[in-house]
């Protein structure tokens, strides 16, 4: 718990493992007793067939609600649940206090249908400024962490994003177009050009993952929600990428960002996904 003297760095030093407990437990107690096993009252529609929740979703998140919320006296959650029920808690990100970001399980899709691409995304926050994240897969016991200034980390060992191979298409996963505006359709349908391989993209979480591990070299997403972005765009970060909207700005997870945007292995592949987004060659 951190005292009142107390920075968010020194918390973090004292505190991360803490809070990468919780998420384990999250998981452990919450996620995986149901994946597989859901019954069919367990999962509802919120905005349509592809927007799915579980009680998975919902009970995970209010366990990281509590005990993030008790690790560190004064700060605020934002999951994706919470701001469903009640849009106007989103507004916190935008605040002052320090911010949980949460999204419980991240891939609610492929959880429903059994698969293993799904994973429960934590970042913290403050000013707008992202501080620390974590993304964890349980069903494939993967942990990947980051702190701002400090690397990025999967299950303890640093990860390099490295830069794409020089004469191979890029490997851009992108939005589905059920989520997208005419508009947005456009701007990614300028992604099918020579030397991009643009596909759908899975769980958001694990193809920010899949970039900083140097497995993907992109994304392309035309929605804000902080919860999908927040964890995977440090992490990336940290992994020494970068990210770009279509107005060449990086992405703010305060909002009001020129979309689609893009997150890269390397800033040289941002640039180009970016200018391609905008109608560029």
């Amino acid at each position: 718990m951190i005292e009142s003297t107390e920075t968010i760095e020194e918390f973090l030093v004292q505190h991360a493992s803490d809070v990468e407990e919780a998420i384990r437990e999250a998981a452990a107690t919450e996620i995986m007793p149901r994946w597989r096993r859901l019954a069919a009252h367990e999962v509802d529609q919120k905005a349509g067939p592809h927007d799915l929740v579980t009680d998975a979703d919902r009970k995970a998140e209010l366990f990281l609600t509590e005990a993030l919320a008790a690790l560190l006296p004064g700060s605020v959650v934002v999951g994706e649940e919470a701001v469903h029920a009640n849009p106007t808690t989103y507004e916190a990100i935008r605040g002052d206090a320090p911010v949980w970001i949460v999204d419980p399980v991240d891939g609610t899709r492929q959880f429903v249908r059994g698969e293993a691409g799904f994973c429960t995304l934590v970042a913290l926050a403050q000013g707008g400024t992202l501080l620390a994240s974590w993304t964890y897969a349980p069903a494939r016991d993967l942990l990947a962490t980051a702190q701002r200034g400090k690397g990025a980390h999967l299950d303890g060992e640093r990860l390099f994003a490295g830069v794409p191979e020089p004469g191979r298409d890029l490997r851009v996963a992108t939005s589905h177009p059920d989520y997208t505006t005419d508009e947005q359709k456009h701007a990614l349908l300028c992604l099918r050009t020579e030397g991009v391989a643009p596909r759908p993209c899975g769980s958001a979480g694990l193809e920010y993952l899949a970039i900083a591990r140097g497995e993907s070299d992109a994304i392309a997403f035309s929605w804000e929600a902080a919860w999908d972005h927040a964890a995977g765009l440090l992490l990336v970060e940290e992994a020494g990428g970068a990210h770009l909207t279509r107005a060449g700005e990086p992405f703010r997870i305060t909002g009001g960002n020129a979309l689609p945007f893009t997150a890269a292995r390397d800033a040289a592949t941002a640039r180009r996904i970016a200018a391609l987004l905008a109608g560029g060659a």
